[in-house]
């Protein structure tokens, strides 16, 4: 059995998991200065738990090991990568969210014309990034959260019918480093 992100780019679950952002996010606030302090506050390396929560492959459990890096030009973004292992299968996992006017675009993997997604919008509100993603028919809505600096929770719905379905969701922790510091006398 071939796992590929639990099948979400291409397989069903992902499918289901791509169907909502363009519905939900009709109006985006002008993006700014506060939008490039919530990436820059979610840059570094954050690993946690996630499930597949509907569709095919429903209770699939999952972890993520991925590394954030703020956009460096001028509009606000960032650039992930790392890796997400469901029992003895691992998969390359990344993407990369950019500014563009007041809205945001983007890819997860390599977008839409490939196995991934495209983000197709977004607002940053609230420690709350709402990013609209899409692949082909299906559209969906990536959330993170970020309540505490070091925890960030995650959940992709895609739009089934006229409701919007949670099919994946994540928390992740931040990785600190564990070097000892003492003083000198």
């Amino acid at each position: 059995m071939s796992l590929r992100f639990f099948s979400l780019a291409g397989g069903p679950a992902m499918a289901l998991a791509i169907t909502t952002i363009a519905t939900l996010t009709g109006s985006a606030a002008e993006a700014g200065p506060k939008d490039r302090v919530f990436f820059d506050s979610i840059a570094g390396e954050w690993s946690g738990p996630g499930e597949i929560v509907a569709g095919k492959y429903k209770g699939t459990k999952f972890t993520c090991n991925l590394a954030g890096e703020p956009s460096d030009g001028s509009e606000a973004g960032i650039k992930l990568d790392g890796t997400c292992r469901v029992g003895v299968f691992t998969q390359p996992m990344s993407a990369f969210i950019a500014e563009k006017g007041t809205s945001y675009t983007g890819k997860f993997l390599d977008g839409a014309a490939g196995k991934g997604l495209d983000i197709v919008s977004g607002t940053i509100a609230d420690g709350k990034a709402v990013m609209g993603i899409s692949r082909s028919q299906l559209n969906g809505v990536l959330v993170a959260r970020v309540d505490d600096p070091k925890a960030m929770n995650v959940t992709i719905s895609v739009k089934v019918g006229q409701q919007m379905v949670p099919v994946i969701a994540m928390t992740l922790a931040r990785q600190l480093d564990n070097v000892a510091v003492g003083s000198i006398r």
